[in-house]
C-alpha cells in the first residue's frame, strides 16, 4: 500500500533475508503484537498471449539460421514426391500407354496448389485488438506480446491510492493464504491462478497518515506474493476505472514513487 506520508523500507527477499522468518506463525504472532498492521499482497500476472515481434537483428539471424537449416536438410517427403511426379510425367510423355491406371493418383503439385489456395483465404489474427485501439485498461485482451498485471483502486484515508490487491492478516493464516484471500475478495471466489512458492517476493514498509494513527497502530508492513492468472479473463467484482491491467512500463502512470520502486524490482516481462 502506499502512503502519503511516511519511510519507506523495502527490498527483493532472498533466503538470507531475515523477513522470511515471519512467514512462520511464531514471527507473525510477534508482529502482530507490535505496532505495524500486517498486509499480504499478489502481483498477479497475464502472461504474454503472443511472442513479441523480432528487432532488425533478431529477424537477420532467424534468416540466416533458416538458410544454413535449409541448405544442409535431407528432401522431405514432399520433395521426393515431387521428383518422383517429374519422373513418371516424363515417362508417360515417352510412352503413352506407361502408368494408364494411375488417373486417380494426386500429383505432389495438385497439393501444393490446395495447399496455396488455402493460404490466400487465411487471415492471421491482429496483434491489435478493440481493447488496444480503445486504451481500455480494464480489459485482458490487450498488449497481447507482453505480459500485464492487475492493480485495484482503494481508498487511503482521504486518498485514493492504486496498489497490488492486498489484505489484512488474520491470526491463524501464513502470509501466503493472506494473499491467496486477498485474490479472491476481487471475485468473490479464489480465480484459477497458480501461485509462485510460499515465500514473498518483495517487502515493503510504512507509515500510516497522522489522522490514521493510533496507540497500537503505526503502519503497516506488506509482503507481496507472485501468482499467474490461468484463465484468460477474472470477474472482479470492482467496477470499470477501480482496476487496471497494466505492462511493466505503464506501472508509473498508477503508483507512486515510493511503491514503484518497491515493486519493479520483481515486476519483471517474462
Amino acid at each position: 500500500m502506499a502512503a502519503p506520508v511516511g519511510r519507506l523500507l523495502l527490498g527483493v527477499l532472498s533466503c538470507r533475508t531475515p523477513v522470511l522468518r515471519l512467514t512462520g506463525s511464531r514471527g507473525l504472532a510477534s508482529l502482530a503484537a507490535s505496532q505495524w498492521m500486517l498486509h499480504g499482497a499478489v502481483c498477479l500476472k497475464r502472461p504474454a498471449v503472443v511472442t513479441p515481434p523480432k528487432t532488425p537483428l533478431q529477424q537477420e539471424v532467424a534468416d540466416l539460421l533458416q538458410k544454413i537449416d535449409l541448405e544442409k536438410s535431407l528432401y522431405s517427403d514432399h520433395e521426393i514426391q515431387l521428383i518422383e511426379d517429374k519422373v513418371r510425367l516424363q515417362r508417360k510423355q515417352a510412352d503413352a500407354d506407361f502408368d494408364s491406371d494411375s488417373k486417380d493418383i494426386v500429383m505432389a503439385q495438385d497439393l501444393e496448389d490446395t495447399w496455396e489456395q488455402k493460404w490466400k483465404e487465411f487471415k492471421m489474427a491482429p496483434r491489435l485488438t478493440e481493447a488496444d485501439n480503445k486504451n481500455d485498461r480494464t480489459s485482458l485482451n490487450r498488449k497481447l506480446d507482453n505480459t500485464l498485471v492487475l492493480l485495484v483502486k482503494e481508498k487511503l484515508g482521504n486518498e485514493d491510492v492504486w496498489m497490488f490487491p492486498q489484505i489484512s492478516w488474520q491470526a491463524g493464516e501464513t502470509m501466503r493464504q493472506t494473499a491467496e484471500r486477498a485474490l479472491s475478495t476481487l471475485s468473490g471466489e479464489l480465480p484459477e491462478a497458480n501461485f509462485l512458492g510460499n515465500a514473498p517476493c518483495g517487502y515493503y514498509k510504512y507509515k500510516f497518515p497522522k489522522t490514521m494513527r493510533t496507540e497500537d497502530t503505526l503502519g503497516a508492513k506488506v509482503f507481496f506474493f507472485k501468482a499467474m492468472l490461468k484463465s484468460s479473463e477474472l470477474q472482479t467484482s470492482k467496477q470499470k476505472g477501480e482496476y487496471v491491467w497494466v505492462s511493466k512500463d505503464e506501472l508509473k502512470d498508477y503508483l507512486k514513487p515510493a511503491y514503484l520502486s518497491a515493486v519493479e524490482k520483481f515486476v519483471i516481462e517474462i
